[in-house]
């Protein structure tokens, strides 16, 4: 029976997304074709048939509604149980679903909202198993099943249950998450009408003016051809015959049309930069200074770039300050609808990041990074920024985001409570992002930690924790600025708050994995040896006396230890890592085995 409910239910979900229409008899035109004969299954194979079968129905639901309505009329795919109850999560408040029963309708609600975004028990009479069962997603709560049951239920019947609450809620993210899309491509379509009206309003005003309206029309035509900062620059350079440039807020170059353009362009001073933006905003229209004329692009008070003309010879009148100024509200449109753009992509890699280090569902997570247009299937290494002189804010993860493209990294973005987030392919260059930052903050005081590369997504919230104890690492020694990466720390992996089981194994492996094997495969005790060296404190004859060899044995086996491992005894540092990864192996991990 249970596989018949799966077969009829993947056939209704078909017939919904063909050509019978919903509401219709069922019956078709022609003979029905006869259901093939479903293969022996045991009854937990028929229960993940209905239930794979009910999963794709919902992920391809219109709404958070439907994908309720579907856990609660397929909950017997789950075992013995019965929906008593749904609610979906509306504006902070639970709202019921129309197929809840009436009879308990007013207890079942009262005690589902005590519970506070909790599992618990429900008591519902005649059932002596009942439970209000959470739909959450990631940092948000879409609702609450309640399930009830004639019998306790076994604990494959509560892991199939679990499955059913997990798909469900998974089912509402993605669809929580396609209508924020919809709202957000809602926003960009005002945005859109919004730039057009105010060029319509623009146009009305310059009418009467012949060379303000040709002016005011040129840029209304550059901003609508989508064209950006080049196809001001060249509108303006080719009304005022003057070198145009626009610059972005920090002053580095984005476009520049005309000649003696600097090559290459000057490094910003941040100090006199800021200088230069107060005394800009302080007037109300272009301001020259020294040989530039220079107006700021901004929005509802925000300054985002900088449009200037180069008039080394004072050739600029009214004309030439009417058409900047006209340029700079083009390109204010421009900019602001890009940046709306960039806003809505940053926020999804942001969403996607914080789910992949506070751990997500992979297969969730590879759909989401296909959708932003980052592949998650590579090797990837968590890095975390931290700069003295600047906060984790949005404008210091923008820099950070800049940083990261210019030297070549394809990485997924977010903040911690003072640090800054990367998710990125493969290994960084050792100090490639830490220069590009030193460049764009204008100061090397500034820590990095890198973890190890990962190839589970699974295990980025391990990595994460690897690369914060890089960067605490670095920040506590002598040079306390650069680039550290967590697996050049050695002794230090296992040292300090954090250390794990692990960290300990990983520890042992990377300096007596080599004798370990040799050991497992010859039967010899090269581990042993070297241990029992250490503790006797290199004692020639203590050692050989302990491990009742001769003294010559004891001077072959030490040759043989460094043949095999890689590591020089005589060298200081690997004298130390070696006596504590035998330490940590016999006395933490138990010794031989």
């Amino acid at each position: 029976m249970v596989g018949s409910r799966a077969y009829g239910l993947y056939h209704r979900y078909s017939d919904r997304k063909g050509s019978l229409p919903r509401g219709s008899s069922g019956r078709r035109s022609t003979a029905a074709p006869r259901r093939p004969r479903l293969p022996a299954r045991t009854p937990a194979a028929h229960a993940l048939l209905e239930l794979v079968a009910l999963s794709r129905a919902q992920f391809d639901a219109p709404d958070e509604g439907e994908i309720l309505r579907l856990a609660m009329e397929h909950m017997v795919a789950a075992g013995p149980y019965s929906a008593e109850a749904g609610y979906l999560k509306v504006g902070g408040d639970l709202v019921p679903s129309p197929r809840n029963g009436q009879t308990h309708a007013l207890a079942v609600g009262r005690r589902v909202r005590e519970l506070a975004g909790q599992d618990g028990e429900v008591s519902v009479a005649g059932r002596p198993w009942g439970r209000a069962l959470g739909l959450r997603g990631p940092g948000v709560l879409h609702g609450y099943l309640v399930v009830t049951s004639r019998s306790r239920p076994t604990e494959a019947e509560r892991s199939l249950l679990a499955m059913l609450v997990r798909h469900t809620a998974a089912a509402m993210s993605v669809a929580f998450a396609h209508r924020r899309q919809r709202e957000d491509a809602l926003e960009l379509h005002r945005l859109r009408e919004e730039r057009t009206a105010l060029q319509r309003q623009l146009i009305s005003v310059v009418a009467e003016l012949g060379y303000e309206r040709a002016v005011h029309a040129l840029m209304a035509d550059v901003a609508a051809s989508g064209g950006g900062e080049e196809a001001v620059t060249r509108a303006l350079h080719g009304l005022t015959g003057l070198p145009a440039l626009v610059e972005d807020r920090f002053g580095r170059l984005r476009s520049w049309t005309g000649p003696s353009r600097p090559v290459p362009y000057p490094e910003p001073d941040p100090v006199r930069q800021d200088e230069m933006l107060h005394a800009v905003a302080r007037q109300a229209g272009p301001v020259r200074i020294r040989d530039r004329l220079i107006t700021l692009i901004r929005t509802h008070g925000e300054i985002l770039g900088v449009l200037a003309l180069v008039d080394a010879r004072g050739e600029a009148d009214e004309h030439t300050v009417l058409a900047l100024r006209h340029a700079a509200a083009s390109l204010a449109l421009e900019l602001t609808h890009l940046r709306s753009l960039a806003e809505v992509e940053l926020r999804l890699h942001r969403e996607l990041a914080d789910d992949l280090l506070a751990g997500t569902d992979e297969a969730s997570a590879y759909a989401r990074s296909e959708a932003v247009g980052h592949d998650l299937h590579r090797s990837h290494s968590v890095v975390v920024v931290q700069w003295s002189n600047r906060t984790a804010d949005d404008s210091f993860a923008q820099t950070v985001g800049r940083a990261a493209v210019a030297v070549g990294m394809r990485s997924l973005l977010t903040r911690g409570s003072d640090h800054v987030i990367l998710i990125t392919g493969g290994r960084p260059h050792a100090r490639a992002l830490y220069e590009a930052l030193a460049r764009e903050t204008g100061t090397r005081s500034g820590t990095i930690g890198v973890s190890a590369p990962s190839d589970s997504l699974n295990d980025i919230p391990h990595h994460y924790q690897e690369a914060q104890r890089a960067l605490d690492v670095r920040r506590h020694s002598r040079e306390r600025y650069g680039t550290t990466f967590f697996d050049e720390l050695g002794l230090y992996r296992i040292l300090g708050p954090g250390s794990d089981y692990r960290e300990l194994e990983t520890f042992v492996h990377e300096w007596l994995g080599q004798l370990i094997d040799y050991d497992s495969r010859h039967h010899a005790a090269m581990v042993e040896t070297l241990s029992r060296y250490f503790d006797c404190g290199g004692n020639y004859d203590e050692t050989a006396d302990s491990l009742a060899i001769h003294r010559s044995t004891l001077r072959y086996r030490l040759q043989r230890i460094r043949d095999i491992s890689g590591h020089d005894l005589a060298n200081v540092e690997d004298r130390l890592n070696l006596q504590v990864a035998t330490r940590v192996w016999k006395i933490v991990l138990g010794g031989p085995g």
